[in-house]
């Protein structure tokens, strides 16, 4: 996998795809998010224009929305047809989780189809014993580093 630059985020948001098990509390979230900020060198400015995106089927889950609150952050849902979709640029697969969701990894996927086709990974998948992190980069961005 390529390494981005954070010189690549002056172009456009980063999207941060979630993963969790029930009932995950939102501090659990919060805290992975940004770890994987830190991890991934991210400048202040490009965490202020981070967008969450969590699976459509965790609409429900208190800890995502506590979590976006707590971070400031908007979140997205994602249809399970985008994040089929996005599955093909996944870097991390897991037995478990295609086994129990049918997509090889949530967060990264969720991340990948929030930021659109073409988009890559900044960091792939981040887990704790109950959430998963990944960031993506749209394909503009890409795109525009790159010249």
């Amino acid at each position: 996998m390529d390494r981005l630059t954070p010189d690549a985020l002056l172009f456009g948001p980063v999207f941060v795809g979630l993963g969790c098990r029930r009932g995950c509390g939102w501090e659990e979230i919060a805290n992975l998010v940004a770890t994987a900020f830190d991890e991934a060198a991210l400048p202040d400015a490009a965490r202020q224009l981070a967008a969450l995106a969590a699976p459509a089927m965790k609409a429900d889950e208190a800890g995502l929305a506590e979590a976006a609150r707590a971070l400031g952050l908007p979140l997205r849902f994602i249809e399970e047809e985008a994040m089929l979709a996005a599955q093909d640029r996944v870097h991390t697969r897991s037995a478990t989780v295609l086994a129990a969701v049918g997509l090889a990894s949530v967060a990264e996927a969720a991340a990948l189809a929030a930021a659109g086709p073409g988009s890559r990974l900044l960091l792939p998948r981040r887990s704790t014993p109950r959430a998963t992190v990944a960031l993506a980069l749209p394909a503009i961005v890409l795109s525009e580093t790159r010249s």
